[in-house]
Order: C-alpha cells, then structure tokens, then sequence
C-alpha cells in the first residue's frame, strides 16, 4: 500500500492486535490515492488490518471508493466475528449476511467486475483471509480431501481450493466483461506459512498440528528466514508478460512504484519509496533493478540481504549474528558468519544506518 518498508511508519513490531488502537499513520499517502489521482476506480474486496480501532484508518478513508470485508486481520469464516464481535462491512457499514467469508469475497468481486464501466481503468485489490487460522472450510470443500488424515491440513488444503475456485471466477468476469486483455493480474501471498503457535493470531491453534509447509525454506511466518518471506507469487498480463519465470530480487514494496508507473500515477508525491520499479524484470526478464532487500529492523532483531548475503541479526543477549549465502544456499543452513567478518560488518553498519531512520514502533 506504501512502497514503504513498515519500520519506516511504526509497523515494523508484528501486527495490530485486535485491542490495538493504532494504525497505518495517516499521513502516508497509499496506492489507491494515487491510482484515483491517476483517474480509477479503486475497489478494496477483503481483508484490511492496516487499522480498524478509529475510522480515519479504514480502507474507505484511505484512497478506496469501495470496501466490503473484514477491516481486522482473522475473523471466523462463518460467523464473520473476531471475539465475538462481528467484523464485516460494505462501505463503513456492518453487514449481517450468511456464508463462507472466501466464497462471499469472490462473490463480491465478481459482482464488481460486472457492474463496472471498462472505458474507467479499475483497481480492484481482492485481500483474502484464506488460508490463515481458523481453518474452516464448507464440507464439499472438505470432502474434497477426505484422504488427508490430519483434520487441520485436511481443512488447510480445503480452504485452499475453495480460494483458487473464487479466483477462477473472478478471470472468468474479468473475461466475460472483454476486460482480461487489458488487465494485469497480480497474486501473491502476504508472508510465509506458519509454524510457530506464536504468530496465529486470535484463534488458540496450540493443540494442532499447524499444516502449512515452506518445502525447503527455513522458518516461517513472523521469521526473519526465508521461509518467513519468500513467498508464491505470480504476475499475468496476456500479450505483455512473456510466460517463465524470474528469478530476480523483489520485495513487495517494489508493487506501488511498479503499478503506478503502468497506471501513469504519480509515485513520487509522498514520501521517499523504497520501492523501484521491476517492471522491465516481470515483463522481459532483465534483471532486477534491485540489490538489497530489507526483512525487518527491529530494536531487537534485524534481516538484511545486499546480493547474495544474507545477514540475520538478533541483538537481544546473548545476542546472534548469522551470515548465509542465499544464491548457494537458500536453505540457510550454514552459517558463514565466523568466515566472513569483512561482510559481516558490513552489512550490520547497513542495518544500524537504517534503524537510526526508523520511527518508533507503534
């Protein structure tokens, strides 16, 4: 939404709790603002958790001329409530209404498509909450894998499916309008999958056996290893991207620089990016403009990744400090730390640099 890394504006310290008061300051100006500069038409289906406790941090408020969904970051997928409390709206509004949050998001954004004028450029950012915790799902999704003994990735999988279903209809909308030819789809996952009871959220996931599985990445969501960060994603655009894969360096930050410049919006009215523009890499292929990758900075951890090198810092005591080439091994296995002071040093003035810029966590 920045093109800011969060340590930038305060949000670099987990997420905001459902007692949290706090938000995406204000006074950051976001990618839908400057998409409707830019002349079009921003739709919000989904999740937010980019403030929910004070209205002004609502996606409504923010740059979006629509929002229907969940304005907290994990809600029940069928009773559409975090505690108890019910969090689903339709333009600020509380909406009471049956279903399975994933299919009435897909339902929504379909019906977007479909009543929307093309000759208008639309921007329409479908946040599902799927696959996070609590893992719910229909039962013909479920029956779907009765083969998978766990009932947690049993439901894992399930949700899944019932996701890709959702976004199947939403190209075919976007094709049944005559708008798929002029329309860049973008997916991506927000983080790595979970492996830590620490970092679910609201649901009590303790007693489970968490399902989800970063293959040969360390870690996972809330780490600073790879299996935290690198995530699946995906960019489509028939006749503009060539099909294959690229294997250059991008951070998520890198998207509002990228689609501003495609949509000829300004990105550079706010506050410095640290976003750049990667999109001669996802189109052609060339390299990526980018060389240094930003995990965190935090009073007490940071991850820092310049080329190849990968520093992983944790300065609580006793204090860590490991250095992993990520081209030879992106499993993070061996610590090259004690072999390498020079880079080591480096990377960590590289770090104290940017946590002197930091502004205080909120």
């Amino acid at each position: 939404m920045t093109g800011r890394y969060p340590f930038r504006y305060g949000l670099q310290t987990l997420v905001i709790p459902t007692p949290g008061k706090y938000g995406l300051p204000t006074d950051e100006r976001l990618l839908p603002q400057a998409l409707k500069e830019a002349g079009y038409r921003t739709v919000m289906v989904g999740k937010w958790h980019l403030g929910h406790a004070d209205r002004k941090f609502w996606p409504r408020q923010r740059g979006f001329d629509y929002h229907y969904g969940a304005v907290l970051g994990e809600i029940d997928y069928f009773t559409h409530a975090s505690s108890g409390v019910r969090d689903w709206y339709r333009d600020n509004k509380p909406v009471k209404e049956e279903g399975y949050v994933t299919q009435l998001l897909g339902r929504d954004a379909v019906a977007r498509i479909m009543e929307h004028d093309p000759k208008v450029p639309l921007f329409l950012y479908l946040a599902f909450t799927a696959p996070h915790a609590p893992y719910q799902a229909p039962k013909a999704y479920l029956d779907r894998y009765k083969h998978i003994e766990d009932p947690t990735r049993r439901a894992y999988a399930a949700m899944i499916s019932s996701m890709d279903d959702e976004i199947g209809k939403v190209v075919a909308a976007l094709e049944k309008k005559k708008m798929r030819d002029n329309t860049l789809i973008v997916f991506m996952s927000d983080n790595g999958g979970n492996v830590s009871a620490m970092f679910s959220g609201d649901a009590d996931v303790s007693k489970l056996k968490l399902p989800a599985d970063n293959g040969p990445y360390r870690g996972g969501k809330g780490m600073l290893y790879e299996g935290g960060n690198r995530v699946a994603a995906l960019a489509n655009w028939p006749g503009r991207i060539k099909p294959g894969e690229v294997t250059g360096m991008m951070h998520v930050v890198d998207m509002f620089p990228t689609l501003a410049a495609l949509a000829g919006a300004d990105a550079k009215k706010g506050k410095p990016l640290d976003g750049v523009d990667v999109w001669p890499m996802l189109s052609a292929g060339k390299p990526s403009p980018r060389t240094e990758i930003v995990y965190n900075v935090e009073p007490f951890r940071a991850g820092l990744r310049q080329g190849d090198w990968k520093l992983v810092w944790r300065t609580l005591l006793p204090s860590a400090l490991e250095l992993y080439n990520i081209a030879q091994d992106p499993s993070e296995k061996t610590n090259l730390a004690d072999q390498n002071p020079q880079r080591v040093a480096e990377l960590q003035k590289r770090i104290e640099t940017l946590a002197r810029e930091s502004a205080k966590s909120l």
